[in-house]
């Protein structure tokens, strides 16, 4: 037998080397290089295996036109909203990865969820981070059904493999796999090679048995999932759980799917018997004040597959400080300072000695362009302290040019905040609606001077 190797991982991109080295040569990162021992394996094991794999080659190949494109079976989490984010529920054979910050609420959906499945597949729920009594008394507290689903308590990965084999889940959820560790491995849990091994032992186990695995997967200060990069390519679905904790909301992101849509969205409410899900997320986003202020305007975001409108506010205050404050709450810090510079030039309304607040309500964060012509218009709202029409809702992208781009699902928009009886819409020209909306007066604008114009 050769020598156990040693290689050296990067947290951030995944990328081997032979050294160790302070920065990662593919992506830059610093101090982001971890040791991973590797076994080794005799040459004689490898041609062997080589050859045993030859024969069973030939008989795998299929054309792609022969392959059957039967629909992929699926049975549903319980949760219409959860059930959005996976693409239309669980797929056998799949692993499901969620990360979310302390306290956000993934070991209570999962534990609702499965309490819910138990009764009519099996399921299995290993806890290696909370004791059996501790998970008992949380679905007490949460008034859930208890007797069919079956608990685990244990980190060893070999273990939960044994004990999954002989129980035959049909759903599995591991809770979480930073305390996972095998005992062939001598780094402490949580390291890169015990995360990154514990995966793939998990993930073959899952795709050979057809069990749907769950994976709950811990987050760095920044947010993003902890733990090697090669984590995420090896699962088939990545989610993550968001929300603040002054916020009784939480929202449901998917960032990766192979069996559907990405960048989904769900929406939760934390209540006293757990995660509740909300069907008309819009309507919880639109609870305004009685009187509208300066500064606030209505948009239409497109989350996955469906429009959700959302309330924009902006506040524009003089300055005391040399350096006026820009501040962007759900909204990317950059592009802020980037459509100020094309108020400025191409709309002539000057805020640079003027401190600029930006908040998206509700705790929503923005990922699309379709806000930036709802942003530039509460922000000259609140600059010249008018207020907009209650009944006005607004999208588009601001080019640097400023010039309104149209955006995608434009129709779709239109429809939605009509429906929850908005009566004018400002949206690009390029997103002129095919069929007339009933009560709905749509406006369309080529540039930003025309969209001020249009107030």
């Amino acid at each position: 037998m050769a020598k156990n190797k040693t290689a050296y991982v990067c947290n951030d991109c995944g990328a081997d080397f032979t050294k160790w080295q302070g920065q990662c040569a593919e992506c830059g990162a610093w101090n982001t290089l971890k040791e991973v021992r590797l076994s080794g394996a005799s040459r004689s094991g490898a041609v062997a295996t080589r050859q045993g794999f030859a024969g069973d080659l030939q008989s795998k190949v299929t054309p792609l036109a022969e392959i059957d494109l039967a629909e992929l079976p699926r049975f549903s989490s319980g949760m219409e909203e959860f059930d959005r984010v996976l693409g239309g529920g669980f797929v056998p054979g799949s692993v499901v990865l969620i990360g979310g910050h302390p306290g956000a609420g993934k070991s209570t959906v999962l534990l609702q969820t499965l309490c819910t499945l138990a009764g009519k597949h099996s399921a299995l729920y290993v806890t290696g981070e909370e004791s059996l009594q501790q998970v008992a008394m949380r679905a007490k507290r949460l008034e859930l059904p208890t007797d069919k689903l079956q608990m685990l308590s244990a980190t060893n990965v070999d273990a939960i493999v044994h004990a999954a084999e002989n129980v035959q889940p049909k759903i599995m959820v591991v809770d979480s796999i930073q305390v996972m560790h095998q005992a062939e491995i001598s780094s402490a849990p949580g390291s890169v090679s015990q995360v990154r091994e514990c995966a793939a032992q998990l993930t073959r186990f899952a795709k050979q048995s057809g069990t749907v695995l769950i994976m709950v997967g811990h987050v760095t200060k920044d947010g993003s999932l902890a733990g090697p990069k090669v984590l995420e390519h090896i699962i088939d679905c990545s989610i993550m759980l968001e929300g603040s904790h002054d916020s009784r909301f939480r929202t449901l992101r998917g960032s990766k799917n192979r069996f559907g849509a990405v960048n989904e969205l769900g929406v939760f409410a934390m209540t006293e018997q757990g995660l509740k899900e909300v069907s008309n997320p819009s309507a919880i986003f639109l609870q305004r004040a009685d009187e509208i202020a300066s500064g606030s305007v209505v948009m239409v975001v497109w989350e996955g597959t469906r429009p959700l409108l959302v309330e924009i506010q902006a506040l524009v205050d003089s300055s005391s400080l040399g350096n006026p404050r820009r501040v962007a709450v759900g909204l990317e810090q950059n592009r802020l300072a980037m459509l100020l510079a094309v108020l400025h030039r191409h709309g002539g309304v000057m805020v640079g000695d003027q401190d600029v607040f930006v908040n998206v309500v509700g705790g929503v964060k923005i990922v699309e362009t379709s806000a930036d012509l709802a942003l530039l218009l509460a922000l000259v709202s609140s600059f010249r302290d008018r207020p907009l029409s209650r009944e006005l809702v607004v999208f588009g992208e601001v080019g640097l040019a400023g010039e309104i781009r149209p955006v995608p699902s434009g129709q779709e928009r239109i429809r939605e905040a009509a429906k929850h009886g908005f009566k004018k819409a400002i949206v690009p020209h390029g997103n002129a609606p095919r069929e007339t909306v009933a009560g709905m007066e749509v406006v369309l604008v080529k540039s930003l001077i025309e969209a001020l114009e249009s107030l």
